[in-house]
């Protein structure tokens, strides 16, 4: 059939070729051919101030003043909603800022802007946490630098040196927090060190005094010979590749109870019983033997030289034969655990008389059943000998050396961990009590500071009683949200496994704990009258009066004339309770209704479960019986690109400044870089960083500004006056709208979730997909080509104004550096000019834009769009065409289908949304078989036999917008009408 006979509903409109929004904003030359030059002042080609590239340092520091201090002094003061306390866990107050702060920093930062412009009043006090022993080590390693005899130094002048060591980092550290772009009330941040909270901290302990949780006690607490004090367990890590000297060895039964003298006949009464133990450093403090009474325990006869006669549990003897080399040649006789108790045995070393006591520790896993106990250096063997009276012997210093106590001179004066630990194998051997030594890898706590082994040590220490605190507070935890919600049971575990907290440190630079003792008795004066005079003492005269004043300063009215003498104790607190009390500051200076936890969120990473999340909740429920915080938000660690943890020696730390700044593999990127690697990371588990994540991060900041650029670029003569109503808009642009609305209300969910990688997902997804892949390519040529007040035209930019606020919303808590910069380019946002972004409010979503039966029409046509393209592209392989500008696009179709419908509905913009110069609808199925690019559309609703044809287009270019819709030498009938119009 002749192709004139053909029923055919021909749409040709004229379209602009395709640009990619990196050019969109280049000269108009570049744009046009040289014959087309006449024609470029008449095309309204993107134009804005807003640059393509820029200096990122010098913008970010154009922008800091105005997007951190005065905003927060602005939100103070004219944000309407409840306030939104997020309550700072204090860094320490040493060096520089690592990658791990900028985690952290800047996840409290992005929710804190939400917030602000949700129309919260926030409240934010950074903190700093300025006691302990790494500053005061630096401040004495600084010293030592400087020719100082530091072993000379007074507790005063060490803590004037640690006090500037400490100061000196927070405005280091203060500095660097700002340049990331972080809001707070940072000329109100508080310190540890800082009178006033120490006074406050001396509150928190007196009450938990009068409440009857503190005590002292002489029993084992872990010990740091590196650092000389004693250590709670969230001071210690545990590297599992320790190496320590086991020993299995034999101590001889002195006397069988009673049950087993009438069990062993009196020859074999010559019994020695078998111990392993990895501290056989501790050997000379052992006190007792424990056994499990309910386990079955083996006499056994051992062929050797002579014939020798062994105490092990039933359970361990199989395993015991193998590591120890022995035969066992009978076994005597199997008895229960319960009959060994008042058995009694001859100390290895000393040759005393001790006893065999039953110890619920004891199992049939490892060792041979029979637990060698010193109560002086081990936490359960403690508990055990307590229970029976048994005396606490702990012949150590602080160095972690056996003192004169020991009574063996070849032992004195040796470090318990090397040559003391030689010292002890030997004499066993010797002493033929050693029947085996081997080195055994295993866990071992050391010194999270000096990354030494620590060991347990009895010695005088102050405790929080735990035990009376951990169910009000597990109970108090089920009113507070966790995110991620596995981080619940981890913080309960940790709580539930204590049963004290040692409070004091051996050191001089942190707040003393205000005890006096009786000189005579030894005995602690710790009464209500006397640490309250020693409270307001400190609270004139701050804590160094505690080594400034003599005892009869510091002693209380009521006990100085008692006929006693008194000397002060030299111990401070332990900085986990330093900095556990800082809820006491929003509690004091913010007042909050008694019904409501003191913050609204703590946010930290996943090792304050056992540290500051936990101090703080012991010492608010202990208090206050009641938790000081409504939800806990934990992140991960940071590591590497292969998941590794960040070493000097590795060469693999990525530092905050590199990303900001530049580096060997990264340009300088500013704040905005480092914190949207933070918004893109799924910060609830463990997070990497590195040189390709850093590029893609890169990547999608060019993005953004791109796509900023574009939008701004298009609406350089348009301001919200000129908004059109819903009703007027043209299709696809309502389409954009509906989809803008969408992206809206996930990006508004993931912000409410604190789910920032959703946010960044959404907005990638919006950026790439939605706008640049499909809605940029399909409004152009209506933006370049067509007259400035055409209603197709103003349709899109009443879409691009939309698009444009809630984009910069939607990216303003991430980046606000970039966001603040692409507002300011914004020509009239509002009726009102505020200054800055965050002061618009939270993004206002239209409900007319949802529109699901539209959304559900676009999905069809752009899932048609996307076969044409593909037959595009074929054409364009073919060398058939160039752009697909040069083509026609005749769809063969039944006027019955499901799809002629919908293309009939949209055919006036057809050839705008498939980019090309000419799209006909041709009812008439019989297609022409000398067309090669064809495909079949019945899939897509099209009925059978239904076709799309791609061919070159007939008509000849138009030298204004280039479309193939014109006659030859002339233009287009759209472009005439403009020209006409100009002219």
């Amino acid at each position: 059939m002749p192709h004139s006979c053909h029923q055919i509903i021909h749409h040709s409109k004229p379209r602009i070729r395709s640009l990619s929004t990196s050019e969109s904003t280049h000269s108009k030359d570049t744009l046009l051919g040289v014959s087309d030059k006449s024609y470029a002042a008449t095309l309204l080609l993107p134009k804005t101030d807003f640059p393509l590239q820029v200096d990122a340092i010098k913008r970010d520091e154009q922008y800091r003043q105005r997007t951190t201090v005065e905003l927060y002094e602005w939100q103070a003061g004219n944000n309407t909603k409840d306030s939104f306390i997020l309550h700072d866990g204090p860094p320490y107050a040493n060096g520089h800022l690592h990658i791990g702060h900028a985690l952290n920093k800047i996840l409290k930062d992005i929710i804190l802007r939400y917030k602000i412009l949700q129309g919260h009043k926030v409240s934010y006090i950074p903190g700093w946490d300025c006691h302990g022993l790494p500053i005061e080590l630096k401040a004495l390693s600084e010293s030592k630098r400087q020719d100082r005899q530091t072993s000379a130094l007074s507790p005063l002048e060490i803590r004037d040196l640690a006090r500037k060591t400490a100061l000196e980092a927070v405005n280091i550290q203060k500095a660097e927090f700002l340049g990331w772009g972080l809001i707070g009330d940072w000329e109100n941040a508080y310190l540890t060190l800082d009178k006033e909270y120490e006074v406050r901290q001396l509150k928190v302990f007196h009450e938990m005094m009068k409440r009857g949780y503190i005590y002292r006690q002489n029993k084992p607490v872990y010990w740091s010979p590196s650092s000389r004090t004693a250590l709670a367990e969230a001071e210690l890590e545990y590297p599992d590749d320790h190496k320590s000297r086991s020993v299995y060895a034999t101590m001889v039964i002195d006397k069988l109870s009673l049950p087993l003298q009438n069990i062993l006949p009196t020859e074999q009464s010559r019994v020695s019983i078998i111990i392993w133990t990895t501290t056989p450093w501790t050997l000379p403090s052992n006190q007792a033997i424990g056994i499990n009474p309910d386990m079955k325990y083996s006499f056994v006869e051992v062929d050797g030289d002579k014939k020798e006669y062994f105490l092990i549990a039933s359970e361990r003897l199989s395993e015991v034969q193998k590591d120890v080399n022995i035969v066992v040649n009978k076994v005597l006789a199997e008895i229960p655990g319960s009959h060994l108790i008042h058995t009694t045995y001859r100390h290895p070393i000393y040759d005393t008389i001790h006893q065999v006591i039953a110890a619920s520790h004891v199992n049939e896993y490892s060792g041979t059943g029979l637990v060698h106990l010193a109560p002086g250096h081990g936490m359960e063997d403690y508990e055990m000998c307590k229970a029976q009276s048994i005396a606490i012997f702990s012949p150590v210093d602080d160095f972690g050396r056996f003192t004169e106590d020991v009574r063996i001179p070849a032992f004195v004066g040796k470090n318990v961990l090397t040559d003391g630990t030689e010292a002890v194998i030997g004499y066993l051997q010797s002493n033929g009590r050693l029947l085996k030594q081997q080195q055994y890898e295993h866990k071992y706590p050391y010194d999270w500071r000096t990354k030494k082994p620590v060991i347990l040590r009895a010695t005088p220490q102050w405790f929080a009683n735990v035990e009376e605190i951990k169910q009000k507070a597990v109970e108090a935890l089920k009113n507070v949200k966790m995110l991620p919600e596995t981080a619940r049971h981890r913080l309960e575990s940790f709580i539930l496994s204590r049963n004290e907290w040692c409070i004091s440190r051996q050191r001089a630079w942190g707040v003393p704990i205000p005890v006096l003792y009786n000189k005579e008795t030894g005995d602690p004066l710790l009464t209500n009258e006397s640490v309250q005079h020693i409270t307001e003492i400190i609270k004139e005269y701050g804590s160094d009066a505690w080594w400034t004043m003599d005892e009869n300063e510091l002693i209380a009215p009521e006990y100085r004339n008692n006929g006693c003498g008194y000397r002060k104790g030299m111990d401070i607190m332990d900085v986990w309770f330093d900095s556990g009390i800082s809820w006491t500051l929003i509690d004091e200076k913010l007042k909050r209704e008694s019904h409501r936890s003191v913050a609204d969120l703590y946010l930290e990473g996943s090792d304050q479960h056992r540290g500051w999340f936990q101090s703080s909740l012991l010492t608010s429920v202990a208090v206050l019986s009641k938790s000081p915080y409504s939800m806990l938000v934990t992140h991960g660690f940071v590591l590497d690109e292969k998941g590794r943890k960040m070493s000097k020696s590795v060469g693999n730390v990525v530092s905050p400044v590199t990303v900001t700044h530049g580096g060997k593999s990264n340009k300088a990127n500013g704040a905005d870089a480092l914190r949207l690697w933070v918004a893109s990371s799924e910060y609830t588990s463990d997070v990497t960083i590195g040189s390709k994540i850093l590029g893609q991060i890169a990547d999608y900041l060019k993005k953004y500004r791109n796509t900023a650029r574009f939008l701004l670029g298009n609406m350089n003569t348009f301001d919200y006056e000129m908004l059109l109503d819903y009703n007027q808009l043209k299709p696809v642009d309502k389409y954009m709208l509906h989809e803008l609305y969408h992206f809206g209300k996930t990006v508004t969910n993931a912000y409410n979730d604190f789910a920032f990688i959703k946010v960044m997902q959404a907005l990638n997804n919006f950026t790439y997909s939605s706008l640049s892949a499909f809605y940029f390519d399909v409004v152009k040529d209506t933006l370049y080509a067509d007259s400035a007040q055409s209603l197709r035209r103003l349709s899109v930019q009443t879409a691009f104004y939309h698009i444009l606020t809630i984009y910069m919303l939607s990216l303003a808590p991430i980046a606000p550096h970039l966001v603040e910069e692409i507002y300011s380019h914004f020509k009239r946002v509002g009726p009102v000019e505020h200054s800055s972004v965050f002061k618009l409010g939270w993004m206002d979503l239209n409900p007319q834009w949802d529109n699901p039966q539209l959304r559900s029409e676009w999905d069809i046509l752009k899932e048609f769009r996307s076969e044409v393209n593909n037959l595009f592209e074929k054409a364009r392989k073919s060398k058939l065409i160039g752009s697909s500008l040069e083509a026609a696009v005749d769809i063969y179709i039944s006027d019955a289908s499901s799809l002629h419908t919908l293309l009939q509905k949209y055919e006036k913009d057809l050839d705008l949304i498939l980019i090309t110069s000419n799209a006909s609808i041709i009812t008439d199925r019989t297609v022409d078989k000398k067309y090669h690019f064809m495909l079949d559309i019945e899939s897509l609703g099209g009925g059978s036999d239904s076709k799309i044809v791609v061919k070159r287009a007939t008509k000849h270019k138009c030298p204004r917008c280039w479309v193939y819709n014109a006659d030859e030498g002339k233009l287009c009938k759209r472009c005439e009408a403009i020209i006409g119009r100009e002219a």
